[in-house]
């Protein structure tokens, strides 16, 4: 079958490789209808981990079931479904607790596993013509049958529920006013979760004008960092207080206002400084124990200069770490049933399996509108 193939820094092939076999009688193979590209995956393309040559792409999957091992139970052939990127066992201490994004089962040493991705186990990526998903009657949400919503139930994957995990780690309510930072795919779905959850006001920070205008068109309001201190601008539209809550979709590739040179801490920084005391912040952005490409010995180590004090001062809380998909992904595919949410707005190109390299390339570098890449192998 055709894949996506990392060849190395910035470099992708689409390659024949090995088709997905049935390994454990709870394993389905499904046949991918559709695949996004995710910001993770570039931090993988762009040579900033421990990626080796060979790893097959796509934690963001969909499709439908073409065989079903003969421990599955709730699958038959033929079922739409979608994946969490989350590979999970639904039966260590975290799966029984909910934390699905720690499971202790399927990446030896390591609690977590997904697909496609560098230190997360040992299973292969969906942008591919097919995936082997194991576990499958936990790992599998069925979707309704046909082609209706195709963007809208892959976003179930990851994005869609990164988001609304983002607005859970900072405890969004009713009424409260949000500021995230970042308006790529997670930041827009976080922004548009907040608004689903009530939020009054949402402001989305970022210096990419089609992005901006993405959270302007759902009601958020944009603020232009590359115009001025984004802290400033909130507190200007807030009286002066800063916004309830805060959520960092951006993680440690942050850039510093005014140059493209990264500041890991910048963001954290600046919510720290957003958010009113006793308010808080959620975390989903990315940040790892180790970047290869970080622009200083701390920050290659994971380790960053974040400004604890006033974070204390404040009496802020922080809630941090992936999404835990299969908490949220049944009630968000519902939500998208009923016509109560459309997360596809966030998507910006449908393309052929044939033409990631062109888009990776394009998302990398933030050009051409590029948002989310949805694949159709």
């Amino acid at each position: 079958m055709k894949a996506v193939v990392y060849k190395g820094p910035f470099e992708v092939a689409v390659e024949d490789v090995e088709n997905p076999t049935i390994q454990h009688p709870n394993d389905v193979i499904v046949r991918v209808t559709s695949t996004a590209i995710c910001g993770s995956d570039l931090h993988m393309y762009e040579g900033r981990t421990a990626a080796e040559p060979g790893i097959t792409f796509g934690h963001e999957n969909m499709g439908t079931v073409a065989e079903v091992g003969p421990g599955v139970t709730s699958l038959k052939e033929g079922d739409r479904v979608v994946m969490p990127f989350n590979v999970a066992c639904g039966f260590c201490t975290n799966c029984v607790e909910g934390f699905t994004g720690y499971c202790l089962t399927v990446n030896p040493g390591f609690p977590g596993g997904a697909y496609g991705y560098v230190a997360m186990g040992p299973w292969k990526g969906g942008q591919a013509e097919s995936l082997r998903v194991p576990y499958a009657d936990f790992n599998c949400l069925k979707l309704p049958p046909g082609k209706e919503h195709e963007n809208d139930f892959v976003l179930l994957a990851d994005i869609f529920p990164t988001g609304y995990h983002g607005c859970e780690l900072a405890q969004v309510r009713p009424g409260e006013s949000v500021t995230v930072y970042g308006a790529g795919p997670v930041g827009l779905m976080a922004a548009y979760s907040a608004l689903l959850r009530g939020a009054s006001k949402v402001f989305v920070v970022d210096r990419v004008p089609e992005r901006l205008q993405k959270a302007e068109e759902i009601g958020a309001v944009p603020i232009n960092f590359a115009e001025g201190d984004p802290v400033e601008q909130i507190h200007e539209q807030t009286d002066g207080t800063g916004t309830d809550k805060g959520i960092d979709a951006v993680g440690y590739q942050a850039a510093a206002r005014g140059t493209d040179r990264e500041e890991p801490a910048t963001v954290l920084n600046s919510l720290v400084r957003t958010v009113r005391a006793t308010g808080a912040l959620g975390v989903p952005g990315l940040y790892v124990p180790s970047d290869p490409g970080g622009p200083d010995e701390q920050a290659r180590q994971g380790m960053l200069l974040v400004s604890i004090g006033k974070l204390f001062e404040k009496g802020l809380r922080v809630g941090t770490g992936q999404c835990n998909v299969k908490r949220y992904n049944r009630y968000l595919r519902d939500m998208i049933i009923e016509g109560r949410a459309k997360p596809s707005f966030v998507v910006s190109h449908e393309l052929p399996l044939d033409q990631a390299p062109s888009a990776y390339d394009k998302f990398d570098k933030r050009i051409e509108g590029y948002t989310k890449v949805v694949l159709h192998p």
